[in-house]
């Protein structure tokens, strides 16, 4: 499908506002807020970032950019297998333990980045098995719908992507003792994919009726993870339910977020949308347009249908000022992505979130 391009996609931002320790939260304008530090679930995203980029350009810096996120995620990691989240500039993380959803976006990034084995080097593949296997104990205990939806999402890759499951040796090695026919079991993995997604099915076919075809009584962030995750199980399991939630409800949500004038529109993050409530016009955050692209992506593949794809192209083309404001949000001179629309206007910050969400819509739309 034909869509909008950037002329000349300036990829050297996210370098810009990332140090040795990681990728800043937040900045003033373009420059890094160092007050505000760094948190897992940002450098979990931009892991994803870099990967696509460089599974397209294989060039050192992205590289190094990868060595740097996942050294982060690994230094967030608590002996338990939890992931502390927020880090101040100090380079001391001020928590035990990050949220739910935090544990699940890690989960989603590394087994994303083993979906990309082929592009990337062993060592840093064996690292993402390391880390995902600490988790595993922990992730069947992922109360809230989101964090389960990042972790099936994740663990998804993990059995659809040849010899993701056994670390990677430079000889031929077929695993043989106890420990490592115990390091990320498939069957157990199979039934934590099966158990979350049950749940999450159960949440939906619970809450839904009267025209409301959701999850819960709200419509607020990242709502497009959780049919995503949905369609994610359903290829694995062939479960028929699983396939017919995840498309109900996903039409559910372009039903409240593609405009009648023909764009993508965020629910906005002022008061969210309530069960027979309206929607909250702003402010409109760039991550919900990266998130329903990709899930649109995915609806396009599993329910066979090419009108998704239509979708995806809005969300992505929401960036380049297909929107409520009719204005891009790609700074033209740095490639920089302002951090939403709110009724003012544009947000003139230049934060982690915006710029990891547009490199991965541009890279997804351009070349996965």
């Amino acid at each position: 499908m034909e869509v909008q391009t950037i002329l000349q996609f300036k990829s050297d931002y996210m370098r810009s506002i990332t140090d040795d320790t990681g990728i800043f939260q937040h900045t003033k304008f373009g420059v890094p807020d160092r007050s505000k530090g760094y948190t897992t679930d940002d450098n979990a995203r931009a892991l994803i970032a870099a990967v696509l980029l460089y599974s397209s350009k294989k060039d050192p810096v992205t590289l190094a950019l990868i060595h740097t996120y996942i050294s982060f995620i690994h230094h967030a990691q608590n002996t338990a297998g939890n992931f502390r989240n927020f880090m101040d500039y100090n380079r001391t993380f001020v928590e035990d333990s990050g949220s739910e959803d935090c544990q699940g976006r890690t989960v989603w990034a590394l087994g994303f980045a083993l979906a990309h084995s082929s592009s990337l080097p062993d060592n840093l593949l064996n690292t993402c098995r390391y880390l995902i296997n600490q988790a595993l104990p922990l992730i069947g205990t992922l109360s809230s719908p989101r964090a389960g939806a990042y972790a099936i999402i994740g663990l998804s890759y993990l059995i659809e992507t040849p010899k993701a499951l056994t670390y990677s040796f430079p000889y031929p090695h077929t695993p043989s003792t106890t420990e490592e026919k115990a390091f990320l079991p498939r069957a157990f993995i199979i039934d934590l994919i099966d158990n979350m997604s049950f749940r999450l099915h159960n949440q939906y076919i619970r809450n839904k009726g009267n025209g409301w075809n959701w999850f819960e009584d709200s419509l607020t962030y990242g709502n497009s993870m959780l049919p995503w995750a949905l369609l994610k199980a359903c290829r694995i399991s062939g479960n028929a339910n699983l396939k017919e939630a995840a498309k109900e409800s996903l039409d559910f949500l372009a039903s409240k977020t593609f405009s009648i004038e023909g764009y993508y529109k965020p629910i906005g993050s002022h008061g969210w949308l309530l069960r027979d409530g309206t929607a909250a016009p702003y402010d409109e955050q760039p991550i919900e347009a990266c998130e329903m692209l990709l899930a649109c992506k995915e609806a396009a593949t599993v329910l066979q249908d090419p009108a998704y794809l239509k979708y995806a192209a809005l969300c992505y083309e929401w960036y380049l000022g297909h929107n409520s404001l009719k204005i891009p949000l790609i700074d033209p001179q740095t490639g920089a992505c302002f951090d939403g629309i709110h009724g003012a206007g544009l947000n003139l910050n230049q934060g982690s979130e915006s710029i990891i969400s547009f490199s991965i819509a541009q890279s997804v739309m351009h070349h996965e």
